[in-house]
């Protein structure tokens, strides 16, 4: 099944023979968000120069709910929690997808929110409870310290004050310095932002024609509330149809039927956490492949950002983070034909929803919500030749789309800032890009971070080379244009993936 393009004013298009071009914007060209250029607290300022300014298996539908905010079926009750994840989304009709609201592929992600008085993972402990005094250094001294780092040069826009999220990092993509962060090493509870890691473990390891037939075995284990994209058991699914599962609804039933096929659940959990030592991500600690809560399992703002650079090395990656809306098989009708369901991503800088524009430039990567997490989001993005990462974790705010706002305001900071700041730290190479021969020069420290990891996995052989992207804003979307070559880091060795 190949993904669907709604009407936009760019497009990606991957490299190699097929050249398909996937549409990552929906709707018309729309406008940046806007900067946000008020002062920070607690902000690090060491310029080298004076500054001017320092995330019940089973799903029920109980019929569609009115809001005063969302059109009629544009929200399910998910065994008697409303779903909040409005699916919307701004194409010319202004209507949401009807087949979403149709069935069970329609289940939408939980989208709890952590109670005032509980800390992410550590329920019973106050919420504002400090980061951890002890953080990795990986990466650089500086981003191991609590609170706000940034080192503002003449000219710099300072930081957004309204910006509440526990940890966040921005990152230039190609160089890997890090312009700003935020307790960047604390280690919380991912939610779904952990299938970027999943997905950089296991997307090279099947072609994405291969056919799969599920079987119930392989659907079982799923935890209560898991957000799910409709796999149905004794059907059969190309890999590229579950991936699209994975990356646009977050499904995981999708995550365990692939996990299923690289060897289970368990063996699934020992590549991933091997694949995050290899990144040199030693804040992560994988339980569970989907990101779903599972006492122990954390990650931080930092490694996060690791996940996603790496994945974007690998075209299908940046395909399947990128695209906005895709056909999805559906059930087994009574004439034996199967029905194809429409799904959107539920990454809201990418396809927009009610009270939220897509973000110019905006090209993936991954959201996630749980009860333990709060809402987490890792994206990239590109302006004016640079691209960006950033990653945040767990906003206090109030806020209606709290993480995506905060993303953005950082994201906007971040291009304002270009050639402004000196860099707090940096995105450490992989062990492989590094290991006898001579091409990295990652200034962090990674025996020092091995000593915040709680059970380590032995590294894996990287599969993590360099990366060949080609990043460019057509009209406000992010195009990967094929024969083009954007090393997102240059020091590393190129590979193919």
């Amino acid at each position: 099944m190949r993904p669907v393009s709604a009407p936009a004013a760019g497009r990606l298009r991957p490299g190699g023979s097929s050249r398909r071009v996937i549409h990552t914007m929906i709707g018309s060209v729309v406008a940046a968000c806007t900067f946000s250029n008020v002062s920070a607290v607690n902000v690090s300022q060491r310029a080298a120069s004076p500054s001017p300014a320092s995330e019940n298996t089973a799903y029920e539908k109980s019929g569609p709910e009115k809001s005063p905010s969302s059109p009629p079926g544009s929200r399910l009750r998910v065994s008697g929690r409303p779903a909040s994840l409005a699916l919307s989304v701004a194409v010319a009709s202004a209507a949401v997808l009807p087949a979403l609201a149709a069935g069970p592929a329609a289940a939408l992600p939980r989208d709890d929110k952590p109670s005032p008085s509980a800390t992410p993972g550590t329920p019973g402990k106050p919420a504002n409870d400090p980061p951890p005094a002890d953080m990795s250094k990986v990466g650089g001294d500086q981003l191991g310290q609590a609170g706000t780092q940034v080192r503002l040069g003449p000219g710099a826009p300072v930081l957004p004050k309204d910006v509440t999220g526990r940890s966040w990092i921005v990152a230039d993509a190609e160089s890997g310095q890090v312009l700003a962060s935020h307790n960047a090493h604390w280690r919380l509870p991912p939610a779904s932002t952990l299938k970027m890691l999943f997905a950089d473990t296991v997307l090279p390891k099947f072609p994405r024609d291969q056919q799969h037939t599920v079987t119930p075995a392989e659907l079982a284990g799923m935890g209560p509330g898991s957000s799910l994209v409709g796999v149905k058991p004794n059907l059969s699914y190309s890999v590229h149809d579950l991936w699209l599962g994975v990356f646009l609804r977050s499904g995981n039933d999708a995550v365990h039927v692939l996990a299923s096929m690289n060897g289970g659940v368990p063996k699934t959990v020992q590549d991933m956490q091997a694949q995050a030592d290899e990144l040199q991500a030693l804040d992560t600690r994988v339980v569970s492949p989907d990101g779903y809560d599972m006492p122990g399992q954390v990650s931080s703002a930092y490694d996060l950002t690791l996940f996603a650079r790496s994945g974007l090395q690998n075209k299908d990656f940046r395909e399947y983070c990128s695209t906005a809306t895709a056909k999805f098989p559906g059930a087994e009708g009574k004439d034996k034909k199967r029905e194809t369901l429409e799904i959107q991503n539920t990454n809201r800088l990418l396809t927009g929803d009610f009270g939220l524009t897509p973000y110019k430039g905006i090209a993936g990567v991954k959201n996630g919500n749980t009860t333990n997490a709060g809402s987490t989001f890792t994206g990239v993005a590109e302006r004016d030749g640079k691209v960006l990462l950033v990653t945040v974790m767990n906003p206090a705010s109030g806020e209606g789309q709290a993480v995506y706002k905060e993303a953005a305001r950082l994201l906007d900071w971040g291009f304002a800032a270009n050639g402004k700041v000196t860099p707090v730290g940096e995105l450490v190479p992989p062990k492989s890009a590094t290991a006898g021969t001579g091409t990295g020069t990652g200034s962090g420290n990674a025996q020092g971070g091995a000593k915040n990891r709680t059970g380590q996995a032995s590294p894996a052989k990287g599969e993590s080379g360099g990366m060949g992207v080609a990043l460019g804003v057509a009209g406000g979307a992010l195009a990967l244009v094929g024969g083009a070559i954007f090393l997102l880091n240059r020091r590393w060795p190129i590979r193919k993936r």
